[in-house]
């Protein structure tokens, strides 16, 4: 199946009041494992590689263009889209390999100055035909606000999203990036009034530390794209390091990276699975 557009996987999933699944990849094992855990799951997926990955790699085109390929391969319907991109330049970078979708990140800033460079991203993005995510305020596991009991404002929430014209958005309800626990508490209410002022889906980030009740019932509420990193992490380590203490005379990586891989692809289909069921 061919790429696709971010928006056509999340119109879909919002017009079934279903969850869509969007998670991070840092290296080629964690692209090919998500697209398999989707695969598995006869699913729609979004594979995310962020600003820190792109970092970590040195640049985006070579990670990037894997990702693309990967995704032109595909059995299932699969987007590419650049997560929590701070830098304008890296954005264009994106657009112009091919990525089916941006999340520009101008959170830190203050309210009119995040409107202000959000909306130049957007037209810009938009001019290429791609679709664009942003952030209102910050969600939890960071300095400053990015903390857990940091909460996005339905009206300021509806009113950026008129003044700036993305696609979707990112909102705080209780959840924190990077959590090796699954026990954060959503405001599920608060999820419903954004579902019911803003008129783009709602996109969920740090959902790694959301048990799987919560996920369920965050779609309910009126989530859409669920964003998911840290719990990926966590099993590719556990997997790669159990094979590695039981075979340590190993010296082809391909053994335990290969076990992080399964591990991987088996906890995408299970996550998608979740989401699928979520209504």
């Amino acid at each position: 199946m061919p790429l696709v557009s971010t928006g056509e996987i999340v119109g879909a999933a919002r017009a079934r009041h279903r969850g869509c699944g969007a998670f991070n990849a840092i290296q080629l094992e964690h692209i090919t494992a998500i697209i398999a855990g989707a695969t598995a799951a006869t699913t729609d997926v979004i594979v995310q590689l962020s600003q820190n990955a792109v970092r970590y790699h040195g640049a985006l085109a070579p990670v990037g263009v894997a990702a693309l390929a990967a995704a032109r391969e595909a059995g299932v319907r699969v987007a590419v889209h650049l997560d929590h991109a701070e830098s304008p330049d890296l954005v264009r970078e994106a657009v112009k390999l091919g990525f089916s979708s941006v999340m520009f990140d101008a959170s830190t800033m203050d309210y009119a100055d995040n409107v202000a460079a959000t909306r130049k991203i957007a037209k810009y993005c938009h001019d290429a035909g791609v679709w664009v995510e942003a952030e209102l305020g910050e969600v939890g596991g960071k300095d400053g606000v990015h903390a857990p009991g940091a909460r996005t404002d339905p009206d300021q929430a509806a009113e950026f999203v008129a003044a700036t014209g993305v696609d979707a958005l990112a909102v705080a309800v209780g959840s924190s990036h990077a959590m090796l626990t699954r026990d954060a508490a959503l405001d599920v209410d608060l999820i419903a009034r954004l579902r019911d002022r803003v008129p783009v889906p709602l996109v969920l980030h740090g959902s790694s530390g959301v048990p799987d009740d919560g996920l369920a019932a965050a779609v309910h509420a009126g989530m859409t794209k669920i964003n998911i990193a840290t719990q990926l992490n966590k099993v590719f380590t556990a997997a790669a390091a159990g094979d590695w203490r039981a075979h340590p005379d190993r010296v082809d990586p391909r053994r335990y990276l290969g076990a992080g891989r399964e591990a991987v692809a088996a906890e995408v289909q299970r996550l998608l699975t979740v989401l699928e069921r979520s209504c």
